[in-house]
C-alpha cells in the first residue's frame, strides 16, 4: 500500500524493520530506553549490543520523546529510539502520537530523506493496530504539512495479518 502525505510518499510493508534500506529506522522504546524484546529485541540482535549501550547513556527519557543513536550492524545510518511507553509497558494514543512526531522530528533535525516505522505500541503495549494506524498516519500528516525533508516513510509490519491490520487502520 502506498499513500502521498504532503512530499512524503508513504508505504506499508511488511517485513523486518531490521532489513530495511533506509536513513533511519525507529525503535519502539521505553523510556529506560532498554532494548529487550520485540522490535526493540530484534534491533538489538541485529545491529548490535553497542545501539542499546549507546541508548541507555542518553535516558531514561519522557514518555512520547526519542533518542539518535549509531544503527551498528543494520543497513539503516541511524535509530532513533521513540519512547512510546514507561516501566509499567503500558500506552495509549497520546503516547503514540508524541513518540512518533518525536521520532519524526529527529529525522528532520538529522536531515533525512528516509525512514521506517513499527506499529508503535502494539506489541508489548498491546494497542490496537488499527488504531495505531490512524494515530501514526496523523501524526505523519501534522509533520508532513509543516514542512520536513522526508520523502519516503515506511511503516513497517512483521507478519501479513498485521500489515493487513494496519493497511486497514489506514482507511479510516
Amino acid at each position: 500500500m502506498e499513500l502521498k502525505i504532503g512530499a512524503c510518499t508513504l508505504h506499508i510493508v511488511e517485513g523486518n524493520i531490521c532489513d530495511r534500506q533506509v536513513d533511519a529506522v525507529v525503535n519502539a522504546a521505553n523510556n529506560q530506553l532498554w532494548m529487550g524484546g520485540g522490535v526493540a529485541g530484534a534491533i538489538k540482535r541485529r545491529g548490535g549490543a553497542e545501539i542499546e549501550r549507546e541508548a541507555v547513556a542518553k535516558g531514561p527519557i519522557a514518555i512520547g520523546e526519542s533518542v539518535v543513536t549509531g544503527a551498528g550492524a543494520l543497513a539503516a545510518r541511524h535509530v532513533i529510539h521513540a519512547a512510546v511507553m514507561g516501566r509499567d509497558l503500558t500506552t495509549n494514543a497520546d503516547y503514540i502520537r508524541r513518540a512518533t512526531l518525536s521520532a519524526l522530528a529527529r529525522a528532520k533535525e538529522l536531515n533525512l530523506g528516509s525512514i521506517a516505522l513499527p506499529a508503535l505500541g502494539t506489541g508489548v503495549g498491546g494497542f490496537p493496530l488499527a488504531d495505531c494506524a490512524g494515530v501514526m498516519r496523523d501524526a505523519l500528516a501534522e509533520h508532513a504539512n509543516a514542512g520536513t525533508t522526508l520523502k519516503t516513510v515506511e511503516f513497517v509490519l512483521f507478519g501479513r495479518d498485521a500489515r493487513d491490520a494496519f493497511a486497514a487502520g489506514m482507511d479510516e
